[in-house]
Order: structure tokens, then C-alpha cells, then sequence
């Protein structure tokens, strides 16, 4: 009878080490964070033409990956922008490390002299 109990304890144990393991390494993982730019209107059409290519071949460069790049926005409440865009990058430091990046800096030049617009940092949750 005693070994019975042992061998219950033991399975109780190893199922407890393994949950305690299991949310040990969802902590570990870390939140995805992405880069969202909201055109809000473009002023210069021809002079955005270049921007969409530009930017995204800074963001691929970076390791960064388009989710959204769009201009179909439906409204719902508020003034919706004319484009968007939504970029995933692995961490904070990644998205600060494209944005500061040469490449980036000329797609940005272009969408802050053709455009009225906003990017900036958002933090995900693990997965």
C-alpha cells in the first residue's frame, strides 16, 4: 500500500515541477512590440510615391515585419488616418535600433516633408 502512495506523491510531484516549469518559461518569453504609423493625410502625393517601398525595405532590413500596410480603413468612431501601418519587431530595442537607422531616416524624411503623421512604439503581450 505504501508503495502505491509513493508512486502517487512521485506523479503529483513531476506534475507540479512541471507546471511551475511551464510558467517559468512563459515569463521568459518575451512580448512582441511593434511600430504603428498612422497617416494621418498625405500633403504631397508625388513626393510620398517612393515613401511605401523605402520603408519597408528599412523595416526587413531590421529584422522588423509588416503586419498592416494599408489604406482600406473603415470608419468607426473618430477620424480614421488615410494609411497604416503596423511593424513587429522582437523587443523595444530592435524597433529603436530600425528607427534610428540611416535607411530609416530617409523613408522618415520623406513621410515628415509628404505627409501629416505619427509613429510610434507599442509593447505586445507574450504569447
Amino acid at each position: 500500500m505504501r508503495y502505491r502512495y509513493k508512486i502517487a506523491f512521485a506523479m503529483l510531484a513531476g506534475i507540479g515541477v512541471g507546471a511551475a516549469a511551464t510558467q517559468a518559461l512563459r515569463a521568459q518569453s518575451k512580448a512582441p512590440t511593434y511600430v504603428v504609423i498612422a497617416i494621418q493625410k498625405i500633403t504631397d502625393a508625388e513626393a510620398y510615391k517612393p515613401l511605401p517601398e523605402k520603408g519597408r525595405a528599412a523595416a526587413e532590413a531590421a529584422d522588423g515585419r509588416y503586419l498592416i500596410s494599408t489604406g482600406n480603413i473603415a470608419r468607426l468612431d473618430g477620424n480614421p488616418p488615410e494609411r497604416l501601418a503596423v511593424i513587429e519587431f522582437e523587443s523595444v530595442e530592435k524597433a529603436k535600433a530600425w528607427y534610428n537607422s540611416r535607411a530609416q531616416k530617409k523613408a522618415d524624411t520623406i513621410r515628415a516633408r509628404s505627409t501629416d503623421s505619427v509613429a510610434f512604439i507599442v509593447e505586445g503581450i507574450a504569447r
